[in-house]
């Protein structure tokens, strides 16, 4: 029923109204999907439970290609564009930091790299931080082992792998990811990508592994030589 006033109101009159109450719910929708997306940004600091470790949610962007493009640019035009980000590692699935939780939910999160028809070359990386019941050994082994089950040809190469899957355990949460040009970005860190030799990483990233374990084994000759003259003084 409509109120004495209601009857009075005409025809148009009414629409009127009726396109103000319109106009004032799809103002209060806007109002609520502003005020949704500012809390989802493109960017977004998570208290990731480990000392000096900063997790950064992103929304709409793919991590693997973001990180990857980053690490590219600084490679290519060698500038130094941060004093105290030492690594960089995009995160594109996690689970619990159990066994089984891992088995279970890699034997999905792999197929687009590793399942069959694709295939490739690769090697695992393991980083354990607030966490002590895990084993690095038992963790590599069996998501190896899943990586072969998804095609037989996909092999183990720990010098200058296609893939790299990247396994950062952090207190009770494993975070995983597949990245490309692990070796030729050193790692991808930041502080050392822009030191590399660009020519020689284009032509042979392998040399980079190389020729800095041969730097590493010099510098431990070195030390061994200093040690042992340090004795034959002492003995003196």
């Amino acid at each position: 029923k409509f109120s004495d006033h209601e009857e009075r109101l005409s025809g148009s009159d009414r629409e009127e109204d009726e396109d103000d109450v319109e106009a004032a719910l799809k103002k209060e929708v806007g109002q609520i999907r502003a005020s949704t997306e500012q809390k989802l940004r493109r960017f977004q600091s998570v208290e990731s439970g480990a000392n000096n470790v900063v997790f950064i949610r992103t929304q709409g962007i793919e991590p693997e290609n973001l990180v990857h493009h980053i690490l590219k640019d600084m490679h290519t035009t060698k500038k130094k564009k941060t004093r105290v980000i030492l690594r960089m590692l995009p995160i594109s699935g996690t689970c619990k930091a159990f066994m089984e939780d891992m088995k279970k939910y890699t034997e999905t999160f792999f197929e687009p790299w590793f399942k069959a028809p694709n295939k490739g070359t690769f090697q695992i990386v393991y980083k354990a931080r607030n966490n002590s019941h895990m084993s690095r050994e038992e963790v590599i082994k069996e998501l190896a082992g899943i990586v072969g089950s998804l095609n037989p040809e996909n092999k183990v190469d720990l010098n200058n792998p296609q893939y790299t899957v990247v396994v950062e355990i952090i207190k009770t949460v494993c975070c995983l990811s597949v990245v490309r040009d692990y070796v030729l970005f050193r790692k991808y860190n930041l502080q050392e990508v822009v030191k590399s030799s660009k020519e020689d990483a284009q032509q042979n990233p392998s040399s980079l592994t190389e020729q800095q374990n041969s730097e590493v084994v010099k510098a431990e000759t070195e030390e061994e030589e200093k040690s042992s003259k340090e004795v034959k003084e002492e003995n003196k």
